[in-house]
């Protein structure tokens, strides 16, 4: 019997070969490490060249071209004679990302208060509902649904610019939140913080809904920072392999 443990991998699906493969396979790959819980292991996320030219059922070259151009994007990084690794942040620079967060989506919140319909702020609702009895046993699902729930807010301010700037920080901000969701009774304070958020913008108040969007997400730094040194672990771990390879 092998008992060889079995290390972190992206799920993909094969890709269609009628439009630009390069981009189809760029997409796919950040979509699957998107979805994956990234910082919910020790272990570094591997990236295998020919594992994902048979998963995406495509040539090595388009591959090689995407994860190119997801090391620009900041998604993935390349180490010499070792391979290509998705990105994870120590802890001071998740708590940046977080900080830069809050800002965009507190400015968000106070565009959405001028300019969500009614359809908008019932579709917030919603999602603040979902699980809303018991989302300590379904944090996966209730993980996602939580950055639905910002994505919305920001979507919602009609400024295509913030959506486009927050879409890079959306993959550490959604792993390092399935994380934390685990972690005391995070998860229920953070639906009352949701449906305070959303009472706010329904009632069109701008300053009140900006104050509870940029509260709730530096609640998140703080405990991040309080309780985030296992980030600095990984990174450590990382380095030294580097170090060593």
């Amino acid at each position: 019997m092998d008992d060889t443990p079995q290390l972190p991998q992206i799920k993909v699906e094969p890709l269609e070969a009628s439009v630009g493969l390069r981009r189809l396979a760029t997409d796919a790959i950040k979509h699957a490490i998107t979805n994956m819980d990234i910082y919910d292991h020790p272990e570094e996320v591997r990236l295998d060249e020919r594992q994902l030219s048979r998963d995406l059922g495509v040539s090595r070259t388009p591959i090689r071209e995407a994860l190119s151009l997801l090391e620009q994007e900041g998604f993935v990084r390349s180490v010499p004679r070792r391979g290509i690794y998705v990105v994870r942040k120590n802890k001071r620079e998740m708590i940046e990302m977080i900080t830069v967060w809050s800002a965009i989506e507190a400015m968000a919140a106070r565009l959405a208060c001028e300019r969500a319909t009614p359809e908008e702020l019932a579709e917030l609702r919603a999602i603040a509902e979902f699980r809303k009895q018991n989302p300590a046993t379904h944090i996966s699902e209730y993980s996602q649904t939580n950055m639905i729930f910002h994505k919305t807010i920001i979507r919602m301010s009609g400024c295509v610019l913030m959506s486009e700037l927050v879409e890079n920080l959306f993959i550490h901000m959604r792993a390092i939140r399935s994380v934390t969701m685990r972690q005391g009774d995070r998860a229920q304070r953070s639906i009352v913080d949701h449906m305070n958020i959303v009472a706010a913008l329904e009632a069109r108040d701008a300053d009140l809904a900006a104050r509870r969007v940029r509260e709730h997400t530096l609640g998140l730094a703080a405990h991040i920072e309080k309780y985030g040194d296992f980030l600095d672990q990984f990174q450590s771990t990382e380095t030294r392999k580097r170090r060593y390879a």
